[in-house]
């Protein structure tokens, strides 16, 4: 092994897996593969993706990734880069075989970015991300897919979301098991204020995904809490720029760092897609932009700039050798007002705001995906279908081509190739066929920057047995808790009330939650609950039936749930209004608001809004009187 060192010959191992061969190297990176020759040049082993007997130039991994990627998207036909330009609808792994569905996407469409969504077991969805790999490899050129995933690394907003509890002397209980490592959302964490804490989660985080297959992560929301009226407030690190900046830049760095690279791109890191430029809390009267109603963000107190410091000073300024969040996620809202030539479209859609800005002025180089489905077709303004907001008259064909002109090189949520290829001929009558593969083609670079960067044209196959191991083990979960612990803020402590110490009898109301509407205007049933479970309060106190056997009551409530601002066509309105959205439990009639809106008229001044959890203040005084 010494005269092997010495003289710098590399040695090669093979390994096989349950479906997939590895070859590991002494002087290279680990080659995983299913159907794909095996190249030996120079003492090394290649993939021979492209199947023709040669080392090509996108199969070295001793060249630089922007050098790989430049070949392989000249080899590309229009049909196959239109397809890398594509991103699925969220798509579910419950077994390890693949749908017929998903299938479809990656031969039909050419897609190589997949949404995951739901995960049967951690088992599961590695084998599944090994069969999307298997499947990708065996086609033409064997581009690997770039698995992707929203957050699923956060706790639900209950107070029994962490199986993984410890027992009442600190010690973690090592019955307990978690699915996957459980964490404060995006407020929790910044309210932590502690940069080690947003550190470690990346760390574990992006372990857990890379165990899954999971290559990019769409997050972090960088957008800043502007407005508390808005339904993704809770996504935001907090309404200060400087401590989401702080955020946002440690975050990246922690997902997409593997340590000891040279690039500080490898097998460990994992791209980040910040979003949603240049900020999505300013929604007007604070509605949401999935909805019609919600299409507008505005500046009345002309604080633009403001929003884009997590980005531009976070995002885009990492310390480390990556250099930037990988790529960008614009937002649906339409930054009412900022562009200097008067366009008034979503922000997928405008040039100022993806090309001026995001590009020329603030030199992002990665790849910029449109948020998911603004290139469908729009319905009514209370349905979330499709969201392309300014460009609502366009045919489909050209609201891709406008989102092309813009900027963007990825579209989110969309499929249909014959679209993509019918505004590629919009653009090679506009501006030259030259003009048009190379436009297409210089978006093909930037994306297969960032799957070579992460190491799947290597070895996209990862272990089902140590994904099991990996995720949701014992440490993971463990840093996970104690990141919640840190996040909890105590507002008030009046007397020393807390803590409640000793065996103490502790009684918990019934909490009642009335029947609504979901996020997408499903309508949900009315149901009661103890948001504490007794087991978990049988661990620290006796459960009292009873006001009267208790020495203490624990109430557990959310802040007022407003609806959207909007309420849908009636008799007395047969065209449906805009009304506001409310911060208290009780009724609230905006005596104060604009007669007439920033964005048009859109006011709502004078109607009433009550929270759909009222409930929860009559809980409190209830329970108190109780007592």
């Amino acid at each position: 092994m010494l005269c092997l060192a010495s003289c710098g010959k590399n040695v090669m191992t093979t390994e096989q897996q349950d479906g997939y061969t590895l070859i590991h190297q002494t002087k290279g990176p680990t080659l995983g593969y299913t159907s794909a020759p095996i190249l030996t040049v120079d003492g090394f082993a290649f993939k021979d993706l492209s199947r023709d007997g040669n080392l090509d130039v996108y199969e070295d991994w001793r060249r630089p990734a922007a050098e790989r990627a430049k070949d392989l998207a000249s080899r590309l036909t229009l049909e196959e880069i239109c397809g890398l330009m594509l991103y699925s609808s969220a798509v579910d792994a419950f077994a390890p075989e693949l749908t017929e569905g998903q299938k479809a996407l990656l031969s039909d469409d050419h897609i190589r970015h997949m949404l995951v969504r739901n995960v049967a077991t951690p088992a599961i969805g590695a084998a599944w991300s090994n069969s999307v790999q298997a499947f990708c490899e065996a086609a033409r050129l064997g581009i690997p897919s770039n698995n992707s995933s929203d957050p699923r690394n956060y706790t639900n907003g209950t107070a029994n979301v962490n199986n993984y509890q410890p027992e009442p002397d600190g010690e973690y209980d090592p019955s307990g098991e978690s699915d996957i490592s459980k964490w404060p959302r995006e407020m929790g964490l910044a309210a932590t204020f502690d940069m080690d804490v947003i550190r470690k989660h990346g760390e574990v985080v992006s372990a857990e995904y890379r165990a899954l297959g999971i290559t990019t992560a769409l997050s972090p929301q960088a957008d800043m809490a502007s407005d508390p009226r808005w339904r993704r407030f809770y996504g935001t690190f907090s309404e200060d720029p400087f401590l989401s900046r702080d955020i946002v830049r440690t975050y990246c760095e922690a997902f997409q760092t593997t340590p000891g690279s040279k690039t500080g791109w490898g097998d460990q890191s994992v791209n980040c897609m910040v979003k949603h430029w240049p900020g999505g809390g300013t929604g007007e009267g604070g509605r949401d932009a999935h909805f019609g109603t919600g299409k507008y963000a505005v500046y009345p107190g002309d604080n633009f700039a403001q929003g884009l410091i997590p980005f531009t000073e976070g995002a885009f300024a990492l310390p480390g050798k990556t250099g930037m969040a990988s790529a960008v996620m614009p937002y649906y809202t339409i930054s009412y007002g900022q562009d200097p030539g008067g366009e008034n479209v979503g922000n997928g859609f405008s040039r100022y705001i993806i090309q001026d800005l995001l590009r020329d002025k603030y030199g992002f180089e990665g790849v910029v995906c449109t948020d998911w489905g603004i290139v469908r077709e729009y319905t009514v303004p209370w349905q979330h279908k499709g969201t392309p907001w300014g460009v609502e008259n366009l045919s489909p064909a050209e609201k891709r081509l406008k989102c092309f002109e813009a900027g963007v090189d990825q579209l989110g949520g969309a499929k249909d190739n014959a679209v993509s290829m019918a505004a590629y001929e919009l653009w090679a009558q506009k501006y030259g066929e030259e003009s048009a593969r190379e436009r297409f083609e210089l978006s093909a670079r930037r994306i297969l920057v960032n799957i070579f960067n992460v190491g799947v044209f290597e070895n996209p196959y990862v272990s089902p047995e140590k994904a099991a191991e990996i995720v949701g083990c014992k440490e993971f979960v463990a840093a996970g808790y104690d990141a919640q612990l840190k996040s909890v803020v105590m507002v008030k402590n009046a007397g020393g009330t807390l803590p409640k110490a000793g065996r103490l009898k502790v009684y918990e109301p019934l909490r009642h939650v009335p029947a609504g509407l979901s996020h997408w205007q499903k309508p949900t049933p009315e149901y009661d609950e103890y948001p504490f479970s007794r087991e978990l309060l049988g661990r620290y106190y006796d459960v009292a039936d009873t006001p009267e056997e208790a020495d203490f009551a624990i109430v557990s409530i959310k802040s007022p749930v407003g609806h959207w601002g909007y309420v849908q066509p009636n008799a007395d309105y047969p065209e449906g209004h805009y009304n506001p959205i409310s911060l208290q439990w009780g009724p609230y009639t905006a005596m104060a608001a604009r007669e007439e809106s920033v964005a048009g008229d859109r006011s709502y001044r004078g109607f009433t809004e009550t929270s759909s959890n009222e409930t929860d203040a009559a809980l409190v005084r209830d329970t108190k009187k109780a007592m």
